[in-house]
This record gives structure tokens, C-alpha cells and sequence, in this order.
């Protein structure tokens, strides 16, 4: 097999998307550090860069998903709801059944012009990964430590202290704390069977307690709680490396608006309230699984181009550098330099793949030990 058949053409623009992708991730980093003496003298401005340092980094994998692959995501909402997208805060709340499913809410924060400032919740350990994790250490994404004591006044500090951004926030939610897997499906589900709670078919059993903290400290700031389920048509399983290939997939996203003055304050009446929503999400799932449609009225949001333009700004400003390197590795005709060269590039994306699954993929999780422990 000759070098011409192993460098297959899919497999170098995949190699090119993940060297812009560290690359300018690395870049955004060092930028972000040097914008850290401007919290003190403006704390918005530092917020207004950095939200915009963050999309040109997160829009690239949004690219991955709308344009790499070509994968659409339709939305089954109400009209006037559509209309209030993007000109609000709100609390995302999704289900997390797939390997994808949270680029799926940052296509919806893109299409919706909020994906430089929409937040997550994440584990403590992600504010140590180059380049996602770091990027969200500069632009105050909530970590946790999973030790309440501990985390409750981290929640409560980090939420009091967005009452002011200057940009509209999504945080998005996973409530379930953790994919679905048959195996944590049926330790949640005997949880759920103690505590004298309806089972559900599509979900594991909300964790009310981050979700209630959050909404406690959000209320003033926040206009409604959306409320988005996730599926796939055909009973498609889409997967990164599959995005990465060049896969379509057609997703079909419900979304309803629930103003938050309509959910309980109290947090037993809360926390009831959002097991009550799993069990209407579970419902949608089930009618989706007979008709293939969710309620609501279908639209395909327009794609924006700003993705793109990003993508070729810093291709125009990395790829000059990285194909000189390359050119006078080939034309050495060392046959370990050309093998050390391909290899490098291979371990990167690998590594890359392996970063950004290790945001979605609770690895070694204990779910049914760790629920019981929520009030």
C-alpha cells in the first residue's frame, strides 16, 4: 500500500479541522489569559471579549455538525415562542441520550446567536482539560466538586454573579446528571421505585437539587426554563467519530418556553415539579417513537455563516505554517520523519476526539450510589 492510498482526501481534511482546532484553541487561550487584568478596571468588557473569543473556538465544532457533516436539527416549537429565542436568559433544560446531543444544544445556541455566552454546569476536573475546559475557566462556567457542602456556595457565587452579564445566557442542563445507559437506566429506575416515584422509559431520574439551586439564584435574571428533548430520526445512534467521517444525521428537537413564574419557588414543590416534566418528556418520547414528529410547529433555523468565515480566518492565519512544515518533512524523503509527522498529527486527533467525549461521558459513575444521596 503506497503513501498516496493511505493519505486518503477525507482522512487529510480531517487532520487539517483538528490542527485549526488545537491550534486556535491554544491561541484563544493565550489571548483569554492576557484579557484577565481587564475584569478589574471593566467587567463587561472582559465579558464582551471573551464571549467572543469563546464562539470563534465553540463555533468551530458547531461547523463539525452543520457543515462538516451536514446534519440538520429541526425544531418542533410554538410561533410565538420562536420569537422570544436568542432575546432572553433562560435555563436550557436536555435530555442526554446521545454522544452528541450537547453540540446539538450548542447548534441551537448558534442558529439563536447565543453560543459565545451560553453556560454550562460541569465537573471540577474539566477546568483542567486543554482547550474546551480551559475556554470555560475564563467565561465563569460553574464547576462542582459532586460535594454539596462545597458546591452549594460554589452555585450560589457563580450565578449571583452573571445577574449582570451583558450578553443573553443559555445554561444549558443536563438534569440527569449523566448519559443513558441501560445499565444506569435500571439503578436509576429502583431509585426511582423506593422513593415511591413514576418510572420513566426514556430518562434516568432528574437530580432536582442542582436544578432548583440554579433556578432559586436565576430567578430576576432569567425569563424561562426551555424545555428541549432530543431525537434522531430512523432511530439513529450518532457518534463524534461518525461526525467526523462526514456522517449526516437529522435530528428533531422539541422545545417548549415555560416562564419561570410559573414553577414552584419551594423546593420540595420545585423538585416535584421537575419530575413531573421528566415524565412529560418521557411521554414526547414515546409519541415520537409512534409518529416520528414531536408536537409543535416544524422549522429548520437558518445557518448562519459566521462559523464558516471563522473557519477561514484562522485557516488563512494556521495552514501557511503547518504546510511549509509539512512540505520540508516530504521533500527530506525520510521515511522517519514522514512516519513521526503522520503519526503526531493521528495522536491529535485522537486526542481530540477523546477530550471532547470525556465532556459528555461520565466515566466510572456510581448513579444509582450517588442519586440516592439527593434529598
Amino acid at each position: 500500500m503506497g503513501l498516496a492510498s493511505f493519505l486518503h482526501p477525507r482522512l487529510i481534511l480531517q487532520l487539517i479541522l483538528v490542527y485549526i482546532f488545537v491550534a486556535s484553541g491554544l491561541l484563544i487561550n493565550l489571548l483569554q489569559l492576557c484579557t484577565l487584568p481587564i475584569w478589574p478596571i471593566s467587567r463587561r468588557l472582559y465579558r464582551v471579549i471573551n464571549c467572543r473569543l469563546a464562539y470563534s473556538h465553540w463555533s468551530q465544532l458547531v461547523l463539525l455538525l452543520e457543515w462538516w457533516s451536514g446534519t440538520e436539527c429541526t425544531i418542533f416549537a410554538n410561533p410565538e415562542d420562536k420569537l422570544r429565542f436568542g432575546h432572553e436568559h433562560a435555563i436550557v433544560v436536555l435530555n442526554h441520550n446521545f454522544e452528541i446531543d450537547f453540540l446539538c444544544g450548542w447548534t441551537l445556541c448558534e442558529r439563536f446567536g447565543v453560543l459565545g455566552s451560553s453556560k454550562v454546569v460541569a465537573k471540577r476536573e474539566l477546568a483542567f482539560m486543554p482547550l474546551v475546559g480551559w475556554t470555560w475557566c475564563f467565561m465563569e462556567v460553574v464547576f462542582l466538586r459532586r460535594r454539596w457542602a462545597e458546591d452549594f456556595h460554589t452555585v450560589k457565587h457563580s450565578l449571583q454573579r452573571l445577574k449582570d452579564y451583558p450578553e443573553n445566557i443559555w445554561l444549558l442542563l443536563h438534569c440527569e446528571g449523566t448519559r443513558f445507559t441501560k445499565e444506569k437506566h435500571a439503578a436509576s429506575m429502583a431509585v426511582a421505585a423506593s422513593k415511591g416515584l413514576p418510572l420513566l422509559k426514556h430518562h434516568l431520574l432528574p437530580r432536582t437539587r442542582g436544578f432548583c439551586t440554579c433556578l432559586f439564584y436565576l430567578k430576576g435574571t432569567v425569563s424561562a426554563v426551555y424545555d428541549c428533548t432530543l431525537n434522531f430520526r430512523g432511530s439513529e445512534r450518532p457518534t463524534l467519530q461518525g461526525l467526523l467521517k462526514g456522517h449526516r444525521y437529522h435530528a428533531d428537537m422539541c422545545i417548549r418556553r415555560i416562564p419561570v413564574e410559573t414553577i414552584p419557588e419551594d423546593d420540595k414543590e420545585c423538585a416535584a415539579w421537575l419530575h413531573r416534566l421528566y415524565q412529560e418528556k418521557d411521554a414526547l418520547q414515546d409519541e415520537y417513537e409512534r409518529s416520528g414528529l414531536f408536537p409543535g410547529e416544524p422549522s429548520i433555523p437558518p445557518r448562519r455563516m459566521w462559523p464558516v468565515l471563522n473557519w477561514l480566518f484562522w485557516a488563512s492565519l494556521l495552514l501557511s505554517p503547518l504546510l511549509h512544515f509539512a512540505t520540508s518533512v516530504f521533500s527530506s524523503g525520510s521515511a522517519i520523519s514522514i512516519a513521526t509527522f503522520l503519526s503526531v498529527m493521528l495522536l491529535v486527533s485522537l486526542g481530540v476526539r477523546q477530550m471532547i467525549g470525556m465532556t459528555e461521558i461520565h466515566k466510572g459513575s456510581t448513579y444509582g450510589q450517588s442519586i440516592n444521596k439527593e434529598k
